[in-house]
């Protein structure tokens, strides 16, 4: 079971996994494309960042970015390379959907890239009811980008997570 805390991106664990986040969004998207956020981005008013830790090794990595009361971004999600496949990113994803519900988001959204290095995450995202869609936030609408959202039930549970 993964402990999910708010993380308040000091450590040294969770900026390394930061860094390699950003290193791979770099390598797997052409120039201009990437619109992950850094260190700093991460750390403006409005912006919530996760950890999911498995004894006392981060796991995972996300952020929720309010975009407007009723909008909110899921940001920077990354599975350390040991945890592939374990359900870290599952189990983040579904406390940012928490989260966002009790803060009244009505919609969830994401951007992301495409081709090999994005599959995992997409079809995650797809398992919790994220459907594809348009442009969102200013994001351009690339060949290469994809964009997601979530239609939350604020007073329901969501089948694909089963949470409320």
């Amino acid at each position: 079971m993964f402990d999910i805390r708010e993380d308040d991106l000091t450590g040294a664990e969770t900026r390394a996994l930061l860094a390699l986040h950003l290193a791979g969004m770099h390598a797997n998207s052409p120039p201009g494309s990437v619109f992950a956020l850094d260190l700093s981005g991460l750390q403006l008013p409005g912006v919530t960042v996760w950890t999911a830790r498995l004894g006392e090794r981060i796991a995972c990595v996300a952020a929720l970015k309010m975009l407007a009361p009723e909008h909110g971004e899921v940001k920077s999600m990354r599975v350390h390379p040991d945890f592939a496949g374990q359900g870290a990113g599952a189990a983040i994803l579904d406390h940012i959907i928490k989260v966002a519900r009790t803060r009244g988001v009505a919609r969830l959204s994401l951007e992301t890239g495409t081709g090999p290095a994005f599959e995992a995450a997409v079809r995650l995202y797809q398992r919790r009811g994220f459907r594809p869609g348009a442009a969102f936030g200013g994001y351009p609408q690339t060949a290469f980008n994809q964009f997601f959202h979530l239609e939350l039930a604020r007073d329901a549970t969501d089948p694909a997570t089963g949470l409320q």
